[in-house]
């Protein structure tokens, strides 16, 4: 019988106050309110249940972040990929903490502190090797986990792929104490996402949400949700499809979608990649899209994009989840449009304008790719210059080198190389595995401020199998290069 625990049986039984997680090791130092089925949303501040809920956080702290693009820690505009192999090392697995339920996404502060979202719905911070809890939306869906050590769970935990997602820290943390949060929550038109801060420096960080953007259709699937700040300090959000209906009907070879796809109208905030302001408000240099659009989309025609970085110069780069496999790795060019749900294979993609990946997995492979980092630190070398991906159904790290077509090619002889005639005409890429099938499902990548580079697994989402979720799952770990 498959062991779970719910969320608000959990928080019933405990007060709330329950970490229910082990520290096994300590940080390197160093339709309802104005949304139509389309996914059109509305902004924080548009109903007075909001307005309640909101404290006036915006006069406490300057939230705006002037900040040129040369600013950034790791702006290189003359960067180059490697041309060696990254698999000239060895790692050590260091468990940091265990017993996580379901961590979903982590991210540094600048000062090093360190905070997880689990998407049962707790957000928890680890400081100078304590972990507390901070903040739980209170309206989240209801989900569950797999216990620990429960090898035979159902396919799908209650709350499915819904529920706490992406976090970021406000660029100016701590001066300005502000962790973002994008959440699923039910009403009863269906599940609906949402975009809030909480102030982490309050005696109680719940009573501080404030709401950025509201009412987001939401789905069991394909909800997106990575949250990041951007080498100019914008907020970029990735937006998945939801499973809309007219993009399941328009990969039918006998439907008519009832409407056009949500993916490709850019009234809609599904499908899309968006850059916004620490406030909410659009980007100043967003592209412009035409009349009805969404002056906080980027990009357009995405999928389920769960991973989202930088190149050194700046240039943003997005994991998205394939259709019957065919994962993909994209670079994002302002008002980019990359073809979901019209293409997703070569026969597709030539003879068309969509912009094209730089890795696409193809119908014989499947990662899963979610979240990713790319890795620009000292402490892991053979990595440096490289993307790191999180992959769930593959149970790997996936180690992507992306290269000008015009620099020397780097060496693939232990790896895939990516550079077919109808893939991005700029770029392409070479990938290759690590830890295959050793932590299970990685969710996501990420380097510390330190340069060290850290994980987190979802082995506790119903979705794993063979020896997982061990007793451990899931874990925060630290990879500990042991020779280079």
């Amino acid at each position: 019988m498959s062991r779970r625990l719910s969320r608000r049986a959990l928080l019933a039984a405990t007060g709330g106050v329950s970490l229910g997680v082990s520290i096994a090791g300590c940080l390197g130092t160093g339709d309802g309110n104005g949304t139509d089925e389309q996914g059109q949303a509305t902004e924080s501040g548009d109903d007075s249940a909001d307005e309640e809920l909101t404290p006036t956080i915006d006069e406490q702290y300057d939230l705006t972040v002037e900040h040129d693009i040369t600013m950034w820690e790791q702006y290189d505009p003359d960067w180059s990929a490697p041309t060696t192999e990254p698999t000239s090392v060895d790692f050590e697995q260091e468990i940091v903490v265990e017993n996580l339920e379901i961590p979903w996404d982590l991210a540094f502060a600048p000062n090093g502190d360190l905070f997880i979202s689990e998407r049962t719905g707790r957000i928890v911070q680890y400081s100078a090797d304590e972990l507390q809890a901070v903040a739980s939306p209170s309206d989240i869906i209801d989900s569950s986990s797999a216990a620990p050590g429960d090898t035979e769970p159902d396919w799908w935990a209650s709350g499915t792929e819904g529920g706490l997602m992406g976090i970021a820290v406000h660029p100016n943390y701590p001066d300005v104490p502000l962790l973002y949060a994008f959440y699923t929550y039910d009403t009863d038109n269906g599940n609906r996402n949402r975009l809030v801060y909480y102030d982490v420096s309050a005696d109680d960080p719940d009573e501080t949400a404030t709401t950025i953007i509201d009412d987001i259709p939401g789905d069991t699937v394909h909800n997106g949700c990575r949250i990041a700040f951007g080498p100019e300090n914008y907020l970029w959000i990735t937006m998945g499809d939801v499973n809309d209906e007219a993009t399941l009907a328009a990969r039918s070879s006998d439907e008519e979608p009832p409407y056009e796809p949500v993916p490709q109208d850019t009234g809609s905030l599904l499908g899309k990649v968006l850059r916004i302001k620490p406030n909410g408000e659009p980007a100043p240099d967003n592209p412009d899209f035409g009349d009805g659009a969404d002056p906080r989309i980027f990009s357009y025609g995405h999928r389920n994009p769960q991973g989202i970085s930088w190149l050194p110069d700046g240039t943003p780069i997005i994991t998205d989840h394939g259709a019957s496999a065919r994962d993909e790795v994209k670079i994002l060019r302002p008002g980019s449009n990359h073809g979901w749900p019209t293409v997703r294979d070569s026969s597709e993609y030539c003879e068309t304008e969509y912009d094209r990946p730089v890795i696409n997995t193809g119908s014989g492979e499947t990662w899963a790719p979610s979240g990713c980092v790319f890795y620009t630190g000292d402490a892991v070398s053979a990595w440096q210059n490289r993307l790191l991906i999180g992959t769930l159904r593959g149970e790997h790290i996936n180690v992507a080198t992306i290269y000008d077509t015009d620099w020397d090619e780097p060496l693939a002889d232990n790896g895939v190389r990516y550079d077919a005639d109808w893939m991005d005409p700029d770029w392409s890429a070479t990938s290759h595995k690590f830890f295959e099938n050793e932590f299970g499902r990685i969710r996501h990548v990420e380097q510390a401020p330190t340069g060290d580079v850290y994980a987190i697994t979802s082995n506790r989402d119903g979705r794993s199998d063979g020896a997982f979720p061990t007793e451990q799952d899931d874990v925060l770990m630290r990879l500990v290069p042991t020779e280079e």
